[in-house]
């Protein structure tokens, strides 16, 4: 037992060395990604009363604000340090548990692999900071383990509490809901292969469906008893369907990097099929079918952006695990592992370079500087709002919903009505980026045409591979 308890620890820190390792070139960088930046600015709104879906509008579910919310009460830098903090035990915690299920599937021997390749393959994917699926994966990857473990008289047990946890990474984000749907399959597969009564597999399968929408329901009740409602279904769910589609030639390209990404980690997994040394068949079949059914997702699911396969990492280093594992292949998975660290590596350079550097940012912030004027941010990175301490002028604050010809009708107001109203409400400082592709021209052509009339060039700074232009009131 001691050896046990010493050989867990070791594996405990040597995935915490690795996670420093592969994420510490991110530490307090306020830019990691733009989606984040919006996940602390909204969960700071939330610190100083704000609600989310009415006073400042996104289409993510609210546990996701939730969890930025310990961190965005702290002032910055601390805030950034705070968030970043959770992310890397959630990643952390998420390896963990993926090596406790090779080692449930007979892939004890390349169980740390598999999770050390998991730490490094978020930086290949866009998860080294803390995008939504950084936290939901520790949700699923645990309910995982909870359903390979689900044998005997506690089995349905921990399937209903396996169903809760996927219940909160569907207060998370909803993408979920595939796998879910699977976990629940399975688990009623297993119970009448059992049991084989029809009785008591209806009452299960009730039970777990119940459990996973407590807690969405809970945040609908909470929006009700607020006079909400309707707000909440239409963020949540209703302005899901009403996106319009990415172009054609930009969907694709996105859908074949990140195949090629993934592609290494699915050849590995498949690479483990007749290589365990004992274990449980039905856990590397469950492993097995879980990386199809994320696969499955991720195909339905339409855009294609890098982090939207950080989902599929969870079985598929599991799985990967038994490939790694493999004594004939240990220089092999060496030379893999390193590979894919220098990957991710290069990959988190490139996003630096791309973006822009901390103090880059820094230079920009300042330039707007302080004060009582409001900021619109038209395009731009949000995290502005937070490091200037200025107001907001609409709840729509994420630059692309008033500015993207995806979000066009998707929104619940109307994008160039909005944009009107927010310049006739007198910015004091206007910040905008280059053109980019999927920008609505007539939109920015608005925003021009106030700045020609009314606004000033205070700054133009680089941030990354753009330049951000600062128009000040004059």
């Amino acid at each position: 037992m001691q050896t046990s308890n010493n050989s867990g620890w070791r594996r405990l820190g040597v995935l915490i060395l690795v996670a420093i390792l592969a994420r510490g070139l991110t530490i307090g960088n306020p830019i990691v990604h733009v989606d984040e930046e919006f996940y602390l600015v909204v969960a700071r709104a939330m610190s100083h009363g704000a609600l989310p879906f009415v006073d400042i509008w996104d289409r993510k579910p609210i546990g996701l604000f939730l969890i930025y919310l310990p961190a965005a009460a702290l002032p910055l830098p601390w805030a950034i340090y705070g968030y970043q903090a959770i992310a890397f035990a959630s990643a952390v915690g998420t390896a963990w548990i993926i090596a406790r299920l090779a080692d449930r599937a007979g892939w004890r021997v390349g169980g740390t692999a598999g999770a050390t390749s998991y730490l490094l393959w978020l930086s290949t994917l866009g998860g080294v900071g803390g995008q939504a699926p950084v936290f939901f994966n520790l949700a699923m990857a645990a309910a995982g383990l909870l359903i390979i473990d689900a044998d005997g008289r506690r089995r349905r047990l921990r399937g209903v509490a396996a169903m809760m946890l996927v219940g909160v990474a569907l207060q998370i984000k909803y993408s979920v809901v595939f796998e879910g749907l699977y976990f629940g399959l399975w688990l009623l597969a297993m119970d009448w292969r059992l049991a084989r009564s029809t009785l008591a597999l209806v009452a299960y399968g009730a039970a777990m469906v119940a459990v996973a929408l407590i807690p969405t329901a809970a945040a609908w009740a909470f929006y009700a008893s607020a006079g909400q409602s309707d707000a909440f279904i239409f963020a949540n769910f209703t302005s899901i369907l009403a996106r319009n589609p990415d172009p054609l030639t930009e969907t694709l390209g996105n859908a074949a990097t990140l195949m090629l990404i993934l592609s290494p980690l699915i050849a590995m997994a498949a690479g483990s099929r007749g290589r365990s040394c004992g274990g449980d068949r039905f856990a590397r079949l469950f492993l097995g079918l879980w990386l199809g059914a994320a696969l499955a997702g991720l195909a339905v699911f339409g855009s294609y952006f890098d982090h939207y396969g950080l989902p599929v990492l969870v079985p598929g280093c599991a799985c990967a695990a038994g490939f790694l594992g493999t004594p004939q292949l240990r220089r092999q998975s060496l030379a893999i592992l390193t590979t894919i660290a220098v990957a991710g590596l290069i990959t988190t350079l490139i996003n630096r370079a791309n973006r822009g550097t901390p103090r880059q940012f820094a230079a920009l912030a300042g330039a707007i500087g302080r004060g009582s004027g409001c900021l619109y941010v038209y395009s731009g990175s949000t995290m502005l709002y937070a490091a200037t301490g200025r107001c907001m002028l609409s709840h729509y604050v994420f630059p692309s919903h008033l500015g993207r010809q995806r979000e066009n009708g998707a929104i619940g107001v109307d994008q160039a009505g909005e944009v009107r109203r927010i310049l006739a409400a007198g910015p004091a400082i206007v910040v905008m980026r280059p053109p980019y592709r999927g920008e609505r021209t007539d939109i920015r052509a608005l925003v021009m045409s106030e700045i020609t009339q009314h606004f000033r060039t205070r700054a133009r700074v680089r941030l990354g591979n753009e330049t951000i232009s600062v128009y000040a009131r004059r």
